[in-house]
């Protein structure tokens, strides 16, 4: 809110709020060295769980993540593309600089911005984030300060002024109908699939099996799950159990609640659907198979396996299957680079990739 009066979200100098370059809890692989170790107990395997959807307030925080990332999973850039040239409208630009300001790229976001109750949908959730009790918000938002620059109208909604939380609903629920609710469907299709493998390894293996089906970002180590994270921790569940939420617009590693007094909750990325990820590559895709396809774009420009295994959103074992046939046809060709592999295009390879996608337009805003 502006100090001089109305509410408003979209003001110029509140897009600062967003521009923070910190590694944060949870949405990237580079550089990854420590780990969020969850501890278990007999109680929390039973009580363990995989949601049934995504939620409308994660893939909120984390969509606003992959709209502005220099280096976008070809998976998520037909979205990207669509969307970037709105991010000045006024449908979508509230939207984004409250989400800039409120889960910021940092150390720390407030956790009042993905309720639990979000998994019953978005106006639940946002129900949740209005009636936020109002110490919580205060202390959260304290919290936020001391890493990140505020606009007023944060600092005003942590005295839980009703006019900024009015702004905040509409923003929030404006950017969902435009950016998240028209992929409703391709979203729940994933997250069906996801499910369907995880009950799988369930009934295939148990509890272990499931656990140890989150590789290779995570690893089950019985009674400790160790998961790929940007800080040192450990998270104690208690007999509380651990309820795993699937995302599409998770990317990377995982992501935890920063209280561990809250219901334990870690959001984890899913594999997409290639059909989608590409357009204009349709000739390619049926020459060389979808995902095939999609791995020689990946490499235009050069590529190591891990990092080609994070923008197609596959697994590294896939990524080797692929570009081994690549390199067999010519396409492609690999060399060493100390501990990395580096995968690039032979004149071949660049000539049937001549049709090039065309550029992303530039942001307005940036993360």
């Amino acid at each position: 809110m502006d100090r001089a009066g109305g509410a408003s979200l979209s003001s110029p100098g509140n897009l600062r709020a967003g521009r923070h370059v910190l590694k944060r809890r949870g949405g990237f692989a580079l550089g990854v060295s420590k780990v969020l170790r969850i501890h278990f107990t007999t109680a929390d395997l039973i009580q363990t769980r995989v949601a049934a959807a995504a939620d409308p307030f994660w893939e909120m925080v984390l969509s606003r993540r992959r709209l502005f990332e220099q280096d976008t999973a070809l998976v998520l850039r037909p979205w990207v593309e669509q969307m970037r040239p709105q991010s000045g409208s006024s449908q979508l630009r509230p939207g984004l600089v409250a989400l800039a300001a409120l889960s910021p790229r940092g150390p720390y976001f407030p956790d009042f911005m993905t309720p639990a109750q979000a998994a019953a949908g978005f106006d639940a959730g946002m129900d949740a984030v209005l009636s936020t009790p109002r110490l919580r918000l205060s202390a959260e938002i304290a919290k936020l300060a001391t890493t990140s620059e505020l606009p007023t109208w944060v600092r005003r909604m942590s005295d839980g002024e009703p006019e900024v939380l009015t702004a905040l609903d509409k923003s929030l629920r404006a950017y969902y109908e435009g950016a998240i609710k028209p992929l409703d469907a391709q979203i729940q299709s994933r997250v069906d699939a996801d499910r369907q493998r995880r009950g799988r390894d369930l009934l295939d293996g148990g509890i272990d099996q499931l656990l140890a089906g989150f590789a290779p970002t995570m690893r089950w180590r019985a009674p400790v799950l160790e998961v790929d994270y940007p800080v040192q921790r450990d998270l104690y569940l208690g007999g509380r159990g651990l309820r795993l939420v699937p995302s599409f617009f998770c990317r990377g590693t995982p992501v935890a609640l920063a209280d561990p007094e809250l219901p334990p909750t870690l959001v984890y990325p899913i594999d997409h659907d290639s059909h989608w990820e590409i357009a204009g590559t349709k000739s390619l895709a049926d020459l060389l198979g979808n995902t095939r396809a999609t791995v020689l774009h990946a490499i235009d420009g050069g590529a190591t396996t891990t990092e080609l295994a994070r923008r197609v959103a596959t697994s590294l074992a896939s990524v080797s299957r692929h570009t081994a046939v690549l390199r067999e046809a010519g396409l492609i060709e690999t060399q060493r680079r100390g501990a990395a592999v580096l995968h690039t295009l032979t004149p071949l390879g660049e000539s049937l990739l001549s049709n090039e996608r065309r550029p992303i337009a530039p942001s307005l805003l940036t993360a």
